[in-house]
C-alpha cells in the first residue's frame, strides 16, 4: 500500500502521528499546491488530507486511488459525489475535539460578554492612570448567567457547549433547520435570532447552510446580540457581518473560521478587528495538544480499519 499524506504540516511536529501497522510506503508532505496534487498521488493507494483540495476533475485522474482519509469533521474541500462514483472510500475523524470546541466557543462568549478585549487595550493605553478612581467603565459588563444561548446545529460539539452553558446558568434553545417547522425541543429559526442573547453555529457548510447569516438574519438579531462561529467561515456573510459591527446592529461577534484561511488583507474580518467587540482567532478552537492528539490516533485508525475490510467512521 502506498501512502502519501499531502499537509502534514496542518498537524503540528508536537503530535506524535504513528505509523500503520500493515505493510507499506509512507510518503508525506508539509503542503502540497493544487498544481501539484495529481503527480503526488498518481502512485497513492491511500491519501491522508486535511485542508487540501481534491475536486472531481483530480479523482477522475487517480484510478489506483481507494481511500481518502481526512484528518479532520468536515469534507467540504471533497467532492464526495465524485468519490461515489470512483468507488473511492472517504472517511473522517469525529468527537475528537468534543471539549476543546466547546470551551473556545465558551472563551469567545465570555470574553465579549465582559469586554475583555477592550479592557485590556484600555489599560495597555494608560486609562486607568487617567481614570484617577480604582475601577472605570468604558464598556458594559454582562454576566453569562440568565442569559439565552440560542445553537444553530446541534451535534456533538453544541450538545457539550449546552452543557457549559447551562452549568453557567445560561437559557439554551435550539434552532430547528432554516425554512423548517420546528419539532418537539426546537425553535423556529426566526424565533431563535429574535430571542437569543448569544447565537452560536455549529453547521457543517453545505450549499444549504452557505451565507446562513446574512444581512436579512442581522436584522432579526437583538441589538445586543453576540454571535459565535466556531463551525466553518461560509456560514456567515462576511461583509454583512462588517456592516453589522460598523452600524451598531449586534453587540458583537467571535470568530474562529474565515472563508479563506488565511484571509487575505482585505477580508472583511480582517477589517473588524478595528473593533473592539469583534474577536477573531486562526482556526484553533480544535487545537489542544489533547484533542490532536486524539485526531492524530483516530486518521490512522480509520486507515487500519479499511485495510482490513472494516467501516470506521464512514462518509463513503
Amino acid at each position: 500500500m502506498n501512502l502519501v499524506f499531502l499537509d502534514q504540516e496542518t498537524l503540528p511536529t508536537l503530535v506524535q502521528l504513528r505509523r500503520p501497522n500493515f505493510a507499506h510506503h509512507w510518503q508525506s508532505y508539509d503542503n502540497t499546491p493544487a498544481e501539484q496534487v495529481t503527480t503526488r498521488l498518481a502512485d497513492a493507494d491511500i491519501v491522508l488530507v486535511n485542508k487540501v483540495s481534491l475536486t472531481a476533475d483530480i479523482i477522475a485522474q487517480l484510478p489506483r486511488l481507494k481511500l481518502i482519509a481526512l484528518a479532520a469533521t468536515g469534507s467540504d474541500n471533497l467532492d464526495l459525489s465524485a468519490c461515489r462514483q470512483a468507488g473511492i472510500a472517504v472517511c473522517n475523524v469525529r468527537d475528537y475535539s468534543k471539549s476543546s470546541v466547546p470551551e473556545h466557543a465558551l472563551s469567545l462568549m465570555l470574553a465579549l460578554s465582559r469586554n475583555l478585549h477592550a479592557y485590556r487595550s484600555s489599560v495597555a493605553d494608560g486609562r486607568w492612570q487617567q481614570s484617577g478612581q480604582f475601577c472605570y467603565f468604558d464598556y458594559p459588563v454582562r454576566d453569562l448567567h440568565g442569559q439565552t444561548l440560542g445553537l444553530i446545529g446541534y451535534g456533538t460539539i453544541a450538545k457539550d457547549l449546552e452543557k457549559l452553558a447551562v452549568a453557567l446558568g445560561m437559557q439554551v434553545i435550539v434552532a430547528a433547520r432554516k425554512g423548517q417547522a420546528p419539532a418537539a425541543g426546537r425553535v423556529g429559526f426566526e424565533q431563535l435570532l429574535a430571542q437569543a442573547d448569544i447565537i452560536s453555529l455549529h453547521c457543517p457548510l453545505n450549499d444549504d447552510t452557505r451565507h446562513l447569516i446574512a444581512e436579512p438574519e442581522f436584522k432579526q438579531m437583538k441589538e445586543n446580540a453576540l454571535l459565535i462561529n466556531v463551525g466553518r467561515g461560509g456560514l456567515v456573510d462576511e461583509a454583512a457581518l462588517l456592516q453589522a459591527l460598523e452600524t451598531q446592529q449586534i453587540g458583537g461577534a467571535g470568530f474562529d473560521v474565515v472563508t479563506a484561511e488565511p484571509p487575505a488583507a482585505d477580508n472583511p474580518l480582517m477589517q473588524a478587528l478595528a473593533h473592539p467587540n469583534f474577536i477573531l482567532t486562526p482556526h484553533i478552537a480544535w487545537a489542544s495538544h489533547d484533542s490532536m492528539q486524539r485526531l492524530a490516533e483516530q486518521l490512522i485508525e480509520n486507515v487500519e480499519a479499511f485495510v482490513v475490510g472494516k467501516e470506521q467512521n464512514r462518509l463513503v
